[in-house]
């Protein structure tokens, strides 16, 4: 039985606080092609599923009842999930970059189409390679990492406690620089085969500059590169989705 439901229902809202915003930016749940009602439910759900567990500790700060303290909580408790959210979107990200680089690089350079996870225009190759990388994401369950480094973030942030914007900014910022770190490390073979196809065809136009040879290089550059996403996609996307770990739990 319920003893307080005003109490209850504050220390759930909360609790709601931090997982929605979470939710709000995390890669696929913030997906343009997901309704905003299956977001909102599913954040109400997940944040009712870990109330009982985290009870001992909203629920004190709750009963005090001051309204100004109760505003505060609502702002820094957004702002946690928010940042904890980015950085799973931020390493998504990276893999549309890698993505766009690589068509960039192989000449796939095609009108861009509606992208499949967000409203937005990508190419093609940048859709699969980034709606291959979330399909292996959720496949491996990613989001489970995501919702238990939220509950463990109340130890590790306390609830009531003041943010520390200095210290978010330099988690978000070594995310940044390892997401780049490792796209261009995928992207690499297609650098080495863009610079050096584009090398040959440059000498090739100075020993025969009678002949367009960039009107005639053009398919050959498109086959090679498909012929090498081919050969490494797979490789590609295991090492992005076995790197995400070590990316979101070392900040």
């Amino acid at each position: 039985m319920i003893t307080d439901p005003q109490g209850t229902i504050l220390a759930l809202f909360l609790a709601f606080c931090r997982i929605g915003g979470c939710i709000m930016v995390l890669p696929g749940f913030s997906s343009g092609r997901v309704p905003q009602q299956i977001r909102l439910l599913v954040s109400a759900a997940l944040s009712m599923a870990i109330l009982p567990l985290l009870w001992d500790t909203i629920y004190p700060a709750v009963s005090k009842g001051d309204p100004g303290t109760y505003i505060g909580l609502i702002f820094t408790e957004s702002l946690i999930g928010l940042m904890y959210g980015m950085m799973a979107r931020l390493y998504t990200l990276g893999l549309q970059f890698a993505g766009t680089v690589v068509s960039m690089l192989i000449g796939f350079n095609s009108p861009g189409g509606a992208d499949i996870i967000e409203d937005s225009n990508e190419t093609a190759l940048t859709n699969l390679i980034s709606f291959c990388g979330l399909m292996m994401l959720f496949i491996l369950d990613f989001h489970h990492y995501v919702l238990q480094a939220l509950v463990d973030s109340y130890r590790i942030i306390p609830f009531g406690g003041h943010l520390d914007l200095r210290t978010s900014l330099i988690s978000v910022t070594d995310t940044l620089q390892t997401t780049t770190f490792i796209m261009l490390r995928l992207a690499s073979p297609f650098l080495l085969y863009g610079l050096m196809f584009q090398l040959s065809i440059g000498f090739i136009n100075k020993l025969a500059p009678q002949i367009p040879i960039y009107f005639i290089s053009t398919p050959y550059l498109l086959m090679g590169g498909l012929f090498m996403l081919y050969l490494s996609i797979a490789a590609m996307i295991s090492q992005f989705s076995g790197a995400f770990l070590s990316v979101f739990n070392g900040h």
